[in-house]
This record gives structure tokens, C-alpha cells and sequence, in this order.
């Protein structure tokens, strides 16, 4: 017993006990009205836990050419959005027994949570086919491996088993329920093409826990807008039966939605026109071709112009009664308080200008490490995003929303090298990389802005926990950053012989957040916001998400924010 007790120690390193402490955490506040979610919520864990030992010892997964110096990341990207999910069931669930929300808003958070899971349960048996099927002229694996393997396969057919017995425990039709698990088998099925594609498309851009967040969290945002569109087409006959989305949408939600989808979509679309277009000139007017650089530049933004101003608004109007076109709807809501909201954009244009200028010219140089210079753009989100967060919570959604399309379309133009932009746009953002990025993605600025974005809209409807929207900000903006500044300056002792991160830096970023939150809570409660955080609760989810940044070698933007938020929802 004692050698297999420092056998599993040996296994369990940081981030992977970080990791269980969370999910121990979140499992220990279930009410018993969703034990059965959490029983497969610890099967997934487990599952995920034995197949990232796994991929440590095993060559099978280095076919996917994932991010060098980056561990898997398998348990930490599989286990993460359903426990954000499950933590806003658990939300929900404190507000219907107060009767302050209905039991349609619970069920519809119920599917997306089924979805969830079946979307990272598929990647987990996806990646365990893989490591199963080692090439012919590879020895066989050791004991252990398999041993490990069989493990996790018994996890996912228990985790499966406890998703059938929950559907069977409602009282639903036998076509009902199978509706239902046809809905979350396309999920799986989904995500696993999805991250073929993305693991493919894009090498050496992410590792397979990054990419599983990815393209589960990516296949439930858009299964919630297919769901939407064919219950507004269908006219609610499939509400019933199939997806309890809910019928309440907001039309700034709707209009990002709608914007995602569009450039997401997009580089398909450009490939499959420009396609057409060579084959066409190539053979029949060859001299056209003489600027062929122009003539792709055309294509591109006309069709850009044409999904994003006809085709997108067209389905916004569809799945919502906008009663005009949503691009004159978004400024009807700007100028519906212009004093607060264009001061608010003149701000935010301030100090973009001034940061960006400031800092650009001491990247060039400056000889201080690019990482930490970085951190000064967290701070600069703190600086924009507190305020209107406080003040103008929707105008910040929407502005959310639009920042990430202006991003997206920037690293469209950057990675297609579209003339006239496209060589600038790639000088000047190499200018702000670290080894996280790679020549072909830059996700640094992508992480950090949905790292503050995603809480906030996640806390849209019923909110009991007014610090749950700040976790992006206060966690990267706060914490995160004077991790790095007083751990690059001060920082002696870490924590572990490899890593870079000290044990100064981490009790800096911990102290600074609950610093923060002293100050900002009272300021909450000054604006009418009813406080229910309890400090005890506090310190634990300040304490868990920092010791994910200092042990994680994950793109910590991308999970510390979710992380903290679920446990803020407890």
C-alpha cells in the first residue's frame, strides 16, 4: 500500500492535484438534486486524470504536433467547462428554490451540461482510441499504460451509464429521451471532428487541453444558436421535445452571436470564392491574374462585407424581432445614453492609443522580458473594463462582443497575408508574442480579452454572487499580473525545480485579489448590488485559481478566469 501510495504521488503533480482540489471543491457544494451530475462530473475527472498520465508516458500522441513545452493538459481542458456549468447549476438551483427563476431555465442549463460533458467525454474516448492504437512496429505498451487505458475506457462507459440512468430517473417520452441523447451524441461527434481540424489546421498552436476547451466550448455556443434558430424556424414545436434552450434572449447576446458565427465561418466561405475565382481567370483571362494580390483583396472584403452586413443581420432578424437592421439597432442603443457611453468610448480609445503607442515602442527597445511587459496590457484591461463593468454593464457586453470581431478579423487579414494590411498587422502583433504564440496564431490578446468577456456574459440572467462577473478581470487583470511582476523581481523560492513560477509571486497575486476585493465589494454595495459573497468562500476560490497560475503550464488566460468563476458561483 505504501509503495502504490508513492507511486500515486509520484503521478499527481501540481496541476493535476490543483485541479481535483477544484472539482473536490465543486462536488462538495452539490445540493442532492443533482448528485447524479456530479457523479458524472467525477467520472470524467477520473477518466481524464488516467488518460493525462497516460499521454506522458506514451508516443502515441505525438502525432498531433501539439505546443512545445506545454504539458497535455487532458484533465484540466476536459473537466473545465462542464464544472463552470454544473457551478451555474448550482447557482440556479439556490434561486428555484427561492423562486426567483423557473424550471425551464434550470432544465435548459441541465442539457448544456449534458451537452458539455458528452462533448469532452467524446474527445476523452477519441484520444484513448488513439493511445490504444500505437503503430505496428512500435513494442508493445507496459502494463501500467494499459492498465491505465482500461481505466479510463471504464470511466466513460460508467459516465455514459449515469447520463442514461438520469434521463431515465425524468419523466420523459421514450422519444423525448432519445431526442435528447441524439442531440448530445451530435455534440460528441462534433467535437471530436472539431478537433481534428483544429489540432491539424493549426500545429504546434495549442496543447490537446487547450484545444479540448476549445472546440467543446466552441460546440456548445454554436448547438445553443442552432437550437435557437430551429425552435424560432419551427415555431417552439421542438422546445418541448428536444432543447430547453429557453426563449429569452437579449438582443445584444443575439448580435455577438451572430457576429462570432459570421467570421468563424468566414475563412470557409473566402476559401471556397477564391477557389472559383482562380479556376475561372486561369484559364480564361490569365492577365487578370497580373494583380492577383488586388483582385484577392476585393474578394475578400466584399464577401466580408457581404456576410457581415446581409447574411448575419438577416439571421439576427430571423431568431429575434429586432423591428430594424441590427446595425442600426447597436447605435439606437449607443446614442440611447450617448453622454455615458460615447464618454466611455473616447476613454477606452485614450488609453488603447497611449498603452499601445507606450508600450510598441518598448517592446522594440527595451531588453525587459516580452512577458512582463505584457502584463502592463492587463493592467490596461483593468483599467477599461472596471468602470463599465460597474456602470454600463451592457454597453460592455456589446463592446465585448465587437472587440472580439475587430480581433478576429485582424488575425483573418494577418494569417491570409490580405494586401493591403495583412504584412503590418503581422509586424505589428509580433511585436507582443511570447512562446505561447506561434508564427501561424497569435491567441495571447484572443485569451485575454475572452478571459475578461466570458464571466461577464456567463453572469447575464439570475446572479447571486456580484463578484462571479469580476472573475476574469480581477483574476488576470489583478492577480495574474502581480504574479508575474513581484515573482520576476523578488521571487526565490519555487515551485518545483523546472518552473519558472516562485511561491512569492503566487502569495502576491492571491494577496493583491483579496485586496481588490476588500475595496470592490463595498464599492458594489454602494451601487445597489445585494452582497452574499462569504469570505471563506472568497479565500478558497482566490486561493485554488492561484495555484493553477503557478503550477499550470496551460494558457493560464484561457482557464484561470473559467476556474474562478465557477468557484465564485458555489
Amino acid at each position: 500500500m505504501a509503495a502504490m501510495a508513492m507511486a500515486m504521488a509520484g503521478l499527481m503533480n501540481g496541476e493535476r492535484a490543483v485541479v481535483l482540489l477544484f472539482i473536490g471543491r465543486v462536488l462538495f457544494s452539490l445540493p442532492l438534486s443533482l448528485l447524479f451530475h456530479g457523479i458524472a462530473l467525477s467520472l470524467l475527472a477520473l477518466s481524464a486524470l488516467s488518460l493525462d498520465i497516460l499521454a506522458d508516458s506514451s508516443t502515441s500522441l505525438a502525432q498531433f504536433n501539439t505546443r512545445p513545452g506545454a504539458s497535455s493538459g487532458i484533465l484540466l481542458g476536459a473537466v473545465t467547462l462542464p464544472a463552470v456549468v454544473i457551478s451555474k447549476m448550482i447557482q440556479l438551483s439556490r434561486a428555484f428554490s427561492l423562486d426567483q427563476v423557473g424550471i425551464e431555465e434550470l432544465e435548459s442549463l441541465t442539457l448544456q451540461y449534458w451537452a458539455a460533458s458528452a462533448s469532452c467525454l467524446s474527445v476523452l474516448i477519441f484520444l484513448c482510441i488513439t493511445l490504444w492504437r500505437a503503430p505496428e512496429n512500435m513494442p508493445p505498451p507496459p502494463a501500467h499504460n494499459v492498465w491505465h487505458a482500461k481505466f479510463s475506457l471504464s470511466c466513460i462507459i460508467l459516465h455514459t451509464a449515469v447520463s442514461f440512468v438520469t434521463f431515465g430517473t425524468v419523466s420523459l417520452t421514450s422519444f423525448e429521451t432519445a431526442l435528447k441523447l441524439l442531440w448530445m451524441l451530435c455534440h460528441g461527434l462534433a467535437a471530436v471532428k472539431l478537433i481534428q481540424h483544429v489540432i491539424k489546421t493549426f500545429p504546434s498552436c495549442a496543447s490537446i487541453g487547450e484545444s479540448c476547451l476549445v472546440t467543446s466550448g466552441l460546440v456548445l455556443y454554436f448547438g445553443d444558436m442552432l437550437a435557437y434558430t430551429i425552435e424560432k424556424v419551427s415555431g417552439f414545436t421542438m422546445k418541448s421535445e428536444v432543447v430547453q434552450y429557453g426563449s429569452k434572449r437579449s438582443e445584444i447576446s443575439i448580435i455577438i452571436q451572430g457576429l462570432l458565427l459570421g467570421l468563424l465561418l468566414f475563412p470557409m466561405v473566402f476559401k471556397f470564392v477564391l477557389r472559383i475565382w482562380e479556376s475561372t481567370f486561369s484559364t480564361a483571362r490569365s492577365e487578370v491574374r497580373t494583380n492577383n494580390e488586388i483582385w484577392r483583396s476585393l474578394i475578400f472584403f466584399s464577401s466580408l462585407g457581404f456576410i457581415m452586413i446581409v447574411i448575419i443581420p438577416s439571421w439576427m432578424q430571423l431568431v429575434q424581432d429586432f423591428h430594424m437592421h441590427p446595425l442600426l439597432w447597436v447605435l439606437s442603443f449607443i446614442f440611447s445614453e450617448p453622454l455615458k457611453r460615447l464618454s466611455l468610448c473616447v476613454y477606452w480609445m485614450c488609453v488603447i492609443y497611449v498603452s499601445v503607442l507606450r508600450f510598441y515602442n518598448i517592446s522594440k527597445n527595451s531588453k525587459i522580458e516580452r512577458i512582463l511587459l505584457r502584463k502592463y496590457y492587463h493592467l490596461m484591461a483593468v483599467s477599461m473594463f472596471l468602470p463599465a463593468l460597474i456602470f454600463q454593464p451592457e454597453f460592455l457586453d456589446l463592446s465585448f462582443g465587437a472587440a472580439l470581431a475587430v480581433f478576429l478579423a485582424l488575425e483573418i487579414i494577418r494569417v491570409w497575408r490580405i494586401w493591403p494590411l495583412g504584412q503590418s498587422i503581422h509586424k505589428f502583433m509580433n511585436a507582443f508574442t511570447d512562446h505561447r504564440d506561434s508564427d501561424l496564431l497569435i491567441v495571447s490578446h484572443f485569451s485575454l480579452l475572452l478571459g475578461c468577456a466570458l464571466p461577464i456574459w456567463m453572469s447575464s440572467g439570475y446572479n447571486d454572487r456580484p463578484l462571479a462577473p469580476f472573475s476574469g478581470i480581477l483574476s488576470l487583470g489583478i492577480g495574474d499580473t502581480m504574479a508575474s511582476v513581484v515573482g520576476h523581481k523578488y521571487g526565490v523560492l519555487r515551485w518545483s525545480k523546472t518552473g519558472k513560477k516562485t511561491i512569492e509571486g503566487t502569495a502576491a497575486g492571491i494577496t493583491s485579489v483579496l485586496a481588490a476585493c476588500s475595496v470592490l465589494l463595498p464599492l458594489l454595495a454602494s451601487t445597489g448590488y445585494i452582497l452574499t459573497e462569504h469570505w471563506g468562500s472568497l479565500l478558497v476560490a482566490v486561493t485554488v485559481s492561484g495555484l493553477l497560475e503557478a503550477y499550470t503550464a496551460q494558457l493560464d488566460n484561457a482557464f484561470i478566469p473559467l476556474i474562478f468563476y465557477s468557484l465564485l458561483c458555489l
